[in-house]
């Protein structure tokens, strides 16, 4: 069965492309449905800045950049792919100090400075400063991830 076969939802039989083309069906009669048009692209209104801005929300912005990576339409935007790949490496720190570093300062005595908060404010403060700097359409390199982001939005 060819990806073009086009069987009658009334009697079964195949149809030629002419007649599954036509008004009416071969062997019944019977009217043909209207052709079903093609799905929209959901991200057809998303642009390339909205998109660069929503990978850096903090706590979700991963879905976003998952998203943008698997979109057709981002596909051979580097900036935008940049942007995914960078906020989904600073989503992974953030994991790290919530499941590494948050665990073992809980175990220190209360008197001991919490790193984990100061790392956390500081993620804080950059997603907000790669939302800033993509809002304004600037493609900014953090120190180690965003390196390693630009070699993966590179590679395609």
């Amino acid at each position: 069965m060819g990806t073009a076969d086009v069987f009658c939802a009334n009697c079964g039989r195949q149809q030629t492309p002419e007649a599954s083309a036509g008004a009416f069906r071969t062997g019944t009669g019977t009217a043909a449905p209207p052709p079903i048009p093609p799905a929209a692209d959901p991200l057809a209104g998303l642009s390339p800045r909205t998109a660069s801005i929503l990978c850096y929300i903090p706590t979700i912005g991963w879905i976003a950049a998952i998203i943008v990576l698997a979109a057709r339409k981002f596909r051979a935007d580097q900036i935008v792919r940049f942007h995914a790949f960078q906020g989904l490496y600073l989503f992974a720190v953030w994991l790290v100090v919530q499941w590494v570093v948050h665990p073992i300062m809980l175990t220190l005595p209360d008197n001991f400075v919490r790193i984990d908060h100061i790392l956390e404010g500081l993620l804080l403060a950059l997603s907000i400063f790669m939302i800033v700097k993509s809002s304004h359409g600037e493609a900014y390199v953090l120190p180690i991830i965003g390196e390693l982001a630009q070699r993966s939005a590179a590679e395609q």
